[in-house]
């Protein structure tokens, strides 16, 4: 198969979809692998180090999807890649498409296949191609809270550890999943007061167990979430609902009774955020401010840590990637029911329930479109 790997558009992403390491994979079992020139730089990867792996280098992103049968991305097709797009063609990279519209409507019009790495699952119900991406941002949404919290950047001047006879942050963590954990993992590290909401009694277990009493578990009702949300220093949005857009738990009328300064990082904001008042931001322009509460809701957080970044990712979709090119993606999909289940749009069909339901569009079942 000919797979192409395009740069990466979308503001301030530095990942790359293949590494040279991927591409040398690739290459061995007789795949023909194309890389925008410059693709890899922002995660550290010359144009030589693709060609030493074996891969040719394209002048352009016109080439590549001219070119290629399989493009494998990081982010999201911008519009001018969407309309690159033809009917047959594979496109392998997180989608997101709950929240937004516009890219459904393109990718269907396009008559794509498009697999989303977010939706792939694995035998214990995870999601193996976004759990690598949630555990890098769950790790940086403290350290970017406690950026934002600085008094310079409009935040309460608030050092998240404290100093002796100072106490330290007061922390919420809304989701103990990948994210939340890995947020728990370093706001506790940096000496702050966690609390982790979550709604498993299983899961708060597993977490009050991990980090032997280190912080507070707390059952996610309404009525307790806003109470602690009220009296933090920073709330980390770490909700995840597979494929649909993040339930909005946090309302506009809730930050009146904030703490002014206090900081929202939302690392949902993906999947269309879980407060009300999230919209999405970019690395260059991160922060912003509604009635006294500051927002942190850069859209690609990992992208931060491009390198680690984009190893990370390539580890966990390199075999995914291999069987759609070995095989092609329907006897590959037959053959794997979790990689079925990243399947999003396939020849102007949407077949994934949850993105159908967000949108209001009609679907199929996955196992429809293996017969188109």
């Amino acid at each position: 198969m000919k797979i192409g790997c395009p740069k990466e558009i979308k503001p301030q992403e530095f990942r790359v979809g293949l590494t040279p390491h991927a591409a040398r994979d690739a290459v061995a079992r007789g795949h023909d692998v194309m890389i925008e020139t410059g693709a890899g730089e922002g995660s550290g990867y010359g144009d030589a180090d693709y060609v030493a792996a074996g891969a040719r280098i394209l002048p352009d992103a016109d080439a590549v999807f001219a070119e290629a049968g399989m493009i494998v991305k990081v982010k999201e097709p911008q519009a001018i890649e969407r309309a690159r797009l033809r009917k047959g063609q594979i496109l392998f990279a997180y989608l997101h498409l709950a929240p937004d519209p516009d890219q459904t409507r393109d990718l269907l019009a396009s008559g794509a296949t498009c697999i989303a790495y977010e939706t792939v699952t694995d035998r214990a119900g995870g999601l193996p191609l976004l759990a690598p991406m949630s555990e890098v941002a769950g790790r940086l949404a403290p350290q970017m809270g406690a950026w934002t919290l600085q008094k310079a950047n409009g935040g309460r001047g608030v050092l998240l550890g404290g100093v002796p006879g100072v106490p330290p942050a007061d922390v919420v963590i809304i989701g103990g999943g990948v994210v939340g954990t890995a947020a728990a993992r370093v706001a506790v590290g940096m000496g702050a007061r966690v609390t982790v909401l979550d709604r498993s009694i299983a899961r708060l277990s597993f977490l009050d167990d991990l980090f032997h009493g280190k912080l507070t578990t707390q059952y996610a009702n309404q009525a307790v979430t806003t109470e602690l949300v009220r009296r933090a220093d920073m709330v980390v949005g770490a909700v995840l609902v597979p494929g649909a857009s993040a339930p909005k738990l946090v309302r506009r009328a809730d930050l009146a009774h904030m703490r002014p300064g206090a900081a929202i990082v939302d690392v949902a904001i993906d999947q269309g955020g879980c407060f009300e008042t999230s919209r999405p931001t970019t690395h260059q322009d991160p922060i912003y401010e509604v009635d006294g509460i500051m927002h942190y809701c850069v859209a690609n957080m990992p992208g931060a840590v491009a390198r680690t970044s984009t190893q990370a990712l390539g580890n966990a979709t390199l075999p995914f990637m291999l069987a759609l090119a070995d095989k092609g993606w329907k006897q590959a999909c037959k053959d794997d029911a979790h990689l079925l289940a990243g399947l999003n749009v396939h020849a102007g069909q949407l077949t994934y329930a949850a993105v159908g339901e967000a949108l209001n569009l009609p679907h199929i079942r996955a196992e429809e479109a293996l017969a188109l």
